[in-house]
């Protein structure tokens, strides 16, 4: 198995780990879960093109996490929480993708 450049905690708790690639997360249909993308400086929604499978990610230094799959959780999620490099948790509400409370700090580590 390939080393991935995040780790699951829980349910629905995904760490980044690898500061060279950026996580594109998409959760189900991308029509009404929109996707974000997670870089060593935060989590934001994601506005480029969703590349169509791992290796096409690959090519724009990003990895393709579907949470959907079963290698990862297996169900879409309402929220999820994605803890970045810098060491900030944020939590990312799909209830609320259509206000400014869809992706918010929830918690600042103190390094």
């Amino acid at each position: 198995m390939t080393d991935r450049p995040y780790l699951l905690s829980g349910r629905n708790t995904i760490i980044h780990k690898l500061r060279k690639l950026d996580l594109i997360i998409v959760n189900g249909d991308e029509n009404d879960k929109p996707p974000i993308i997670v870089t060593h400086k935060g989590v934001k929604r994601y506005s480029g093109r969703v590349p169509e499978n791992k290796r096409e990610a690959k090519m724009m230094d990003a990895e393709l996490v579907d949470i959907t799959m079963g290698e990862v959780f297996g169900d879409e999620k309402t929220l999820l929480f994605v803890q970045t490099i810098n060491g900030k948790e944020y939590k990312v509400d799909y209830s609320k993708s259509d206000s400014d409370l869809f992706i918010k700090i929830h918690q600042d580590s103190v390094i």
